[in-house]
């Protein structure tokens, strides 16, 4: 019989299991739910340092109970935090465990502490000031539970009904700083135990943008694949044991099956989807490469109109060719070249996350450059982002320079993801755009958009239409994240023509 260990994340305890445990005993499993010291199971001793090595054992004690039972098949599932638990757990017991299920939960490696995987960055600096005043892992210093309105820092709450967001509140209880900060131990033992991830796709990027990585060279995700992990998807935010407890055990019964989308390792006979082929056929044209810039000049003298494209990302260091050199970038640079206008393409640093101050740094630099060009008409410029460049539009939107025609952006991400931790940055499109005054934005929209970047599109829209923002949309039928090369399609050719003149016309005039 197959036996599904639960082990709950932070500030959370066996209750969150509830809906979930009963769908999967229902379907003949049977399930065990870890109780974590002073998470919902024993409170800890006054002077007990609890850490995660507690909480490692807690959860051992629940594995040694179930192999104690002969034909128990045992599945160890870690939500968020708990996934530190569960490898500590099935490193020293890694015989005893049929599969580990990584719910929402990030890849932990040997001596990072669990604090490393928490998204906000202000969240990682009240943890450590907190743990200052105790011993060594904050001894007896506990993080109080989010307030209801707090739980968004540590993960998309998508999908939960307000019954469950105050159930999720009142019954939270305090993080042992420990549990954060001591690092965790692995002998390696825990790799030879097969896994599966559960990617929620309200909170973070789902089996496509991880194909992406994979292709554009993220040495994790790579691996990732070359173990051939298999990931399956839930279409809902952090707690899915809440807000989809159905369909959660239904992919749990999946998992431990072995099932899932297997991501296709990079294989040099393989052309990765971003450097496939333009959708539109644009003549050759020689480009001009100074730095970290690239030209593509018109004919003529000029001085020419500019229109600069700024890739998305974040884009692994190592990524070869270097996105200048991708084909979409390459193809819109031609395509307006070919039209007396100017295009450029430029590498900047967006290779985390935690990148994106660097990254607008290098954009607003290889601007200046091209508009002291004596080629370029420096009064009259465009700026194109994609994907993941989009927070960096949040720059241009607020008090934008007279220079500036038109700002346009394909498939982009307009408020940072949950998964991010940067809600409080300066890379907020959405809070951006009422500065933006008359400053034309042409937005293309990819109808087969993930739904958590769509969803930040759709809040850029809903407060654009609320200040009267100047705002195209240009849909892309049936498009999805990245069409120019994946969705070949005629729909997709006129979409990216009229997103081109409608650009032009802004910056020729």
């Amino acid at each position: 019989m197959t036996v599904f260990i639960l082990v709950a994340g932070a500030f959370t305890g066996p209750h969150v299991w509830r809906d979930t445990a009963a769908r999967l005993t229902a379907d003949g499993a049977e399930v065990r739910t870890v109780a974590l010291t002073g998470l919902g199971g024993r409170p800890g001793d006054p002077g007990e340092t609890v850490d995660l090595e507690t909480h490692v054992a807690d959860v051992l004690a629940v594995i040694d109970a179930v192999a104690a039972e002969a034909g128990r098949e045992i599945v160890l599932v870690g939500h968020d935090y708990g996934i530190h638990p569960v490898l500590g757990a099935a490193d020293r017991r890694a015989g005893a465990i049929a599969r580990i299920v990584h719910l929402d939960a990030g890849m932990p490696r040997d001596g990072v502490p669990a604090l490393a995987a928490v998204p906000d960055q202000r969240v990682r600096d009240e943890v450590v000031e907190r743990a200052a005043g105790g011993g060594e892992w904050g001894a007896g210093v506990e993080l109080p539970p989010p307030d209801r309105d707090g739980w968004s820092r540590w993960g998309s709450t998508e999908g939960l009904s307000d019954a469950a967001l105050d159930g999720l509140t009142a019954l939270a209880a305090p993080q042992p700083l420990g549990t954060l900060l001591q690092p965790l131990r692995l002998t390696g033992a825990v790799a030879g135990v097969p896994v599966t991830g559960v990617l929620c796709t309200g909170n973070g990027p789902g089996v496509e943008v991880l194909q992406i990585l994979v292709d554009v060279g993220d040495p994790a995700v790579r691996a990732l694949a070359e173990a051939e992990v298999p990931f399956l998807e839930l279409p809902t935010g952090h707690w899915p044991m809440l807000s989809c407890p159905a369909a959660l055990a239904g992919t749990l019964i999946e998992a431990a099956a072995g099932g899932g989308h297997r991501l296709a390792a990079a294989d040099a006979a393989r052309t990765p989807a971003h450097l496939r082929p333009f959708l539109i056929d644009v003549p050759e044209r020689a480009r001009e490469r100074a730095g970290n810039t690239d030209l593509y000049p018109p004919d003529g003298p000029g001085p020419h109109p500019a229109v600069v494209f700024v890739h998305g990302g974040p884009v692994p260091a190592e990524a070869r060719p270097t996105p200048r050199d991708w084909p979409t970038l390459t193809g819109y640079a031609r395509l307006v070249a070919g039209q007396g206008v100017v295009g450029v393409t430029l590498d900047h640093r967006l290779h985390a996350v935690t990148d994106y101050e660097v990254a607008a740094a290098d954009v607003a630099d290889a601007v200046e450059r091209v508009r002291a060009d004596p080629r370029v008409d420096a009064d009259r410029v465009a700026l194109w982002f994609f994907s993941g460049g989009g927070p960096i539009v949040a720059d241009w939107l607020t008090n934008p320079p007279a220079w500036l025609r038109c700002v346009a952006a394909n498939y982009p991400i307009l408020a940072p993801l949950a998964s991010w931790g940067l809600g409080g940055s300066r890379f907020h499109p959405v809070r951006a755009v009422s500065r933006a005054g008359h400053l034309p934005v042409v937005l293309v929209r990819a109808e087969r958009e993930s739904a958590d970047i769509a969803a930040t599109v759709e809040e850029f829209l809903a407060e654009a239409t609320r200040c009267g923002a100047n705002v195209e949309v240009i849909d892309v039928p049936e498009g999805r994240h990245g069409f120019e090369t994946l969705d070949p399609t005629d729909g997709a050719r006129d979409a990216v023509h009229r997103a081109v003149g409608a650009v032009l016309a802004r910056v020729k005039g």
